[in-house]
């Protein structure tokens, strides 16, 4: 199985580098956020496995230190980073985009380079502060660069010592914004994941954040820049521009002219073979309301496939038509070759928030499996609303996560919950996946952040197993008229209402309306479990296991209305970030909880959790050293309380 894992990896990722390096004692490293540029976050050292891996104990941690800055009103969020080992030296990006090199042995710090981002002020960065998740590296030596993508700006240091590299752009940066079809001020713009690095270019996506709901916002882009001067060489937007650009005609009455955001906010994957460039996109603005923007909307919610040269299109999937869920397609795609009845497939395969896995011959864009337009629920009470009749459903594998809601899915853990969970889903709209919002609240399943999210899915290329944690809940789906002092929305309809999907982001500010609360108070509506771990056997397109993953809120297991309760061992964690998989026949994984996981590959049993001082909150990482020894790596907390945690095996 070995043998065909290098193989697989030869025509994935396009280079032996990991190949050469598996060699006992010999150093391993983790180049890019997704271990290589196919995400497949995986990395073959076995050193660590099901025999020692219970061993393990906490070698070093780095703390970040980063705090509210009270000036400019500005915080860092959770820190959610996967760092790089490039020769021995970890680069990781912290909640406030510093870029700082550690020693891989010690965690020492030896450089940190500041882009002052909080400065820009808060606005813009998200309800829950600032957030960064990573790096990119380009070039080796005494000329290898770091790119890190800091608000509106792109910024390029020494690996060295990490100096602004003054030779790239104006003074070792380039603003993002420059040349936009609708302009958008500094703080509005954000980035959170790192570029890819193809050839001689760095490649950035984009995001302008769901809140910010302006007619004329600015669309989603994708930029490809020289490494050297900070040139700009291509720009793809993921809104058509011209009347007569391609996917035009999927904007009635042209509002491609002012609708934005079908954001490229999560991470991207690169066939570097090929040089064909794959973009997961996000809903247009607004998420929920789309009486503006009438059509399906192309690129919103797609997976595109670029010429990572040129910037030209090459195929395109629309995974949701005309999206009013909020069902951004966010996690890296994963690449990967397929054997699917006698034939070899070099596939693509993207996890979505719904709970989908969507795979296509990367080269055609043909699906895998068939792909079918289902007739989909269009009734609404939503003025100027008209939602599109069709979605597509994958005929295989299954859907990873729940889809939909009907009061056979109310929470019985006890008879009390259950009479308290039937009375509160009765005052919901409910339905299968795609039902559309309402005035009245929908009750979604997947939750907005739901399904899989921006932590992705791990890839072992020796199976072709697919490994993806899924977010179980659901959240309403409320439309209302907007409020006229809610700030950055000048749409008429919105969901920052009682039971909509916003309606906590705007606190503080006028026209705040508080979230309606639940008779049962934290307890979700539905039975759990609320988190999975999942492996989906990618030759077959089917589930090869599916289990609970985390005990779940201490909140809820403390409630007074389950005190009493006899429990499942895990109600399930919900969570954004992702697993890793290892040659060792192992799943890392972390979120939402003070604990590291590792799994079973092979059956998802739980063989020990690794306690640490905060939640886990980023991917995992691994590398041997140059010593010899291998590591695990988690970014951990958030704000004041976060850590890079650093786990070995005690020396010998």
């Amino acid at each position: 199985m070995r043998s065909l894992w290098l193989i697989n990896l030869i025509l994935v990722v396009g280079t032996t580098t990991l190949a050469a390096q598996e060699q006992a004692g010999e150093m391993v490293e983790w180049r890019y956020v997704g271990a290589d540029q196919a995400a497949s976050k995986y990395s073959p050292i076995a050193d660590i496995n099901s025999t020692n891996v219970s061993q393990l104990a906490i070698a070093w941690t780095w703390e970040p230190n980063e705090f509210p800055n009270q000036e400019f009103g500005t915080r860092p969020g959770s820190f959610e980073a996967t760092a790089l080992m490039i020769d021995n030296i970890i680069y990781v990006a912290t909640m406030y985009t510093r870029v700082v090199a550690l020693d891989a042995e010690t965690g020492e710090e030896l450089w940190a380079f500041d882009p002052e981002a909080y400065r820009t002020g808060p606005r813009g960065a998200g309800p829950g502060g600032f957030k960064h998740r990573g790096v990119a590296v380009w070039g080796s030596g005494d000329d290898m660069r770091v790119f890190i993508n800091s608000r509106d700006r792109l910024h390029a240091v020494s690996a060295v010592n990490g100096t602004p590299l003054t030779s790239f752009g104006n003074d070792g940066h380039v603003v993002l914004t420059d040349g936009f079809p609708n302009p958008v001020t500094r703080d509005e713009f954000d980035q959170t994941s790192p570029p890819v690095i193809f050839d001689d270019l760095v490649i950035v996506g984009s995001r302008v954040p769901d809140r910010v709901q302006h007619r004329f916002d600015t669309p989603g882009s994708i930029q490809a820049f020289d490494v050297h001067t900070g040139e700009r060489r291509w720009v793809f937007y993921t809104v058509p521009q011209s009347n007569d650009a391609f996917g035009a005609d999927t904007w009635q009455d042209g509002s491609w002219r002012f609708t934005g955001h079908a954001n490229v906010w999560g991470l991207m994957s690169l066939d570097e073979q090929r040089g064909l460039l794959y973009v997961p996109t996000s809903t247009p603005s607004s998420d929920f309301w789309g009486g503006r923007r009438l059509g399906a909307n192309l690129f919103a919610e797609s997976l595109v496939a670029l010429d990572a040269k040129t910037g030209e299109r090459q195929w395109h999937f629309q995974t949701v038509h005309h999206g009013l869920w909020d069902y951004d397609l966010t996690s890296a795609p994963n690449l990967m070759t397929l054997e699917v009845d006698g034939r070899s497939i070099d596939a693509v395969a993207e996890v979505s928030k719904q709970g989908f896995t969507y795979v296509f011959d990367r080269v055609t864009g043909e699906p895998v499996w068939p792909i079918e337009e289902r007739p989909v629920n269009t009734e609404t009470d939503v003025p100027d609303e008209v939602p599109y009749p069709t979605q597509p459903f994958p005929t295989k594998p299954p859907p990873f996560a729940g889809q939909g809601v009907t009061l056979a899915d109310a929470n019985d853990l006890t008879p009390e919950v259950h009479r308290l969970a039937l009375e509160q889903l009765r005052t919901y709209r409910l339905g299968p996946l795609f039902t559309p919002p309402s005035q009245q609240g929908t009750l979604q399943r997947p939750r907005v952040d739901g399904g899989a999210n921006w932590g992705g899915a791990a890839l072992d290329p020796a199976s072709n197993w697919l490994y993806v944690r899924t977010s179980e809940g659901t959240s309403p789906n409320q439309v209302c008229a907007i409020d006229p002092n809610v700030p950055d929305v000048d749409v008429p309809y919105t969901n920052n209402c009682p039971r909509g999907g916003s309606a906590g982001i705007f606190r503080g500010l006028n026209g705040y309306i508080p979230a309606e609360r639940s008779p049962l108070g934290p307890i979700p509506l539905i039975k759990p479990p609320y988190a999975k771990l999942v492996a989906i056997d990618l030759n077959a397109g089917e589930i090869a296991w599916s289990v609970p993953f985390g005990e779940g809120s201490r909140i809820v297991r403390n409630h007074p209305l389950l005190r009493e309760a006899d429990l499942p061992d895990r109600l399930g964690t919900p969570g954004a970030n992702g697993p890793m998989a290892t040659g060792g026949d192992l799943v890392f994984l972390g979120g939402g909880e003070p604990f590291l996981y590792a799994f079973d590959a092979a059956t998802g049993r739980e063989v020990t959790r690794l306690p640490t001082e905060f939640r886990t909150s980023g991917n995992p990482m691994t590398y041997r050293s140059r010593a010899g020894q291998q590591f695990i790596l988690i970014a951990t907390g958030a704000g004041p309380d976060a850590s890079l945690v650093a786990f070995a095996l005690p020396a010998p």
